[in-house]
């Protein structure tokens, strides 16, 4: 069996030892060095030729934002980064992600030995999922640049349907630069959108507050007990499932801790069923990029409760698998590429309102 070569680039000598050990401890997988900034790092990559490349988002000599910046330019390769769980951590984490990198494991706060080989298998599974990932290109963008006004879409042609309607999403790996496509082009008067990503506990706010920014609706992260309003957007917390509710007339957001569903909190299949029992026919599901088949049960059951499915296509997605699954089971009614998804989803919700499908 040929092994995935990875190399290591991270300042502290402590995180490339754990590091190197971890990988060499799976049987898949091996350590061909280990660089202390990203000058020698360019050098053992020209000489080693890894297959996946582990990066520090805060390194000496060279910015790791500037270095990944030239690698996916002139050697593009997968690339999980290993994150600080601080605010300019998470920052810097996005900006790797738009930048190209597959995803992200976030290092411990305390007793970082013991947390780091707590993480091994986590960080194991990211570089197999990274070596087959399907790596994106485009052009960098100013961190802070808003949406242009020609890529958010016309409002809703049917007003009743965007405050009757609801748009489920959920994703995983390549995810957060999914969701951000297809949120930067929902015009203000869109049907409340619930969204589950998988993502560690520490970076969903600064996720949300990210899509905020750059947004023309309202992007929060999804606190519970909140009224699901049109152009909002709740993003489920690294810690707990989020869930749709109905209060009388409204539809509200209820935050879970139980046990992890589909081997994840949040988890996809727990959002797509409680909006096939609270929305039935009045929710659109999306299933973005990801790998496993969490939220292929859940869109099963929202399908046969009378929503209209889209799962995202082969070609757009960094991992297929969750579209794939999903697919598989029977609950997607329509696959589209990422790029056209926002205008898909939205003329859906115009035709579904116009049928007078009513709560």
């Amino acid at each position: 069996m040929k092994k995935i070569k990875v190399l290591i680039v991270d300042d502290s000598a402590l995180i490339r030892k754990l590091l190197s050990e971890i990988i060499d401890s799976q049987p898949d997988m091996e350590a061909i060095g280990a660089a202390p900034d990203p000058l020698v790092a360019r050098e053992m990559i020209r000489e080693l030729n890894p297959d996946v490349l582990t990066l520090d988002v805060e390194m000496p000599k060279m910015d790791g934002l500037d270095f990944l910046e030239k690698l996916m330019r002139l050697r593009p390769m997968p690339v999980v980064m290993v994150s600080t769980l601080t605010e300019k951590g998470s920052d810097v984490t996005f900006r790797a992600l738009e930048l190209g990198a597959v995803d992200f494991v976030s290092k411990p706060k305390i007793d970082l030995a013991t947390g780091l080989k707590e993480y091994g298998n986590e960080i194991a599974n990211k570089i197999r999922i990274a070596k087959s990932a399907r790596l994106r290109r485009h052009a960098p963008m100013p961190v802070t640049k808003s949406v242009s006004a020609d890529a958010v879409l016309p409002a809703v042609s049917n007003r009743i349907a965007s405050t009757e309607k609801l748009i489920i999403v959920g994703a995983s790996t390549g995810g957060t630069e999914a969701i951000k496509e297809f949120l930067i082009r929902m015009p203000p008067d869109s049907p409340g959108i619930l969204v589950t990503q998988h993502m560690p506990e520490g970076f969903t706010k600064s996720f949300a507050n990210r899509l905020n920014s750059l947004c023309k609706i309202s992007v929060v992260e999804a606190q519970g007990g909140e009224r699901v309003l049109p152009g909002h957007a709740y993003i489920a917390p690294g810690h707990s499932h989020l869930l749709l509710k109905r209060s009388g007339a409204n539809y509200m957001t209820e935050l879970n801790q139980g046990e992890l569903v589909s081997r994840h909190r949040p988890s996809v299949d727990v959002l797509f069923r409680s909006a096939a029992n609270c929305a039935g026919k009045n929710a659109i599901g999306v299933i973005l990029t990801g790998m496993g088949k969490d939220g292929a049960a859940g869109m099963m059951e929202m399908r046969k409760a009378g929503a209209y499915n889209f799962a995202q296509d082969e070609a757009s997605c960094v991992v297929f698998g969750m579209p794939k699954e999903a697919i598989a089971a029977g609950g997607v009614n329509d696959i589209v590429s990422l790029r056209d998804m926002a205008k898909s989803v939205l003329s859906k919700v115009s035709s579904m309102g116009s049928h007078g499908n009513r709560i």
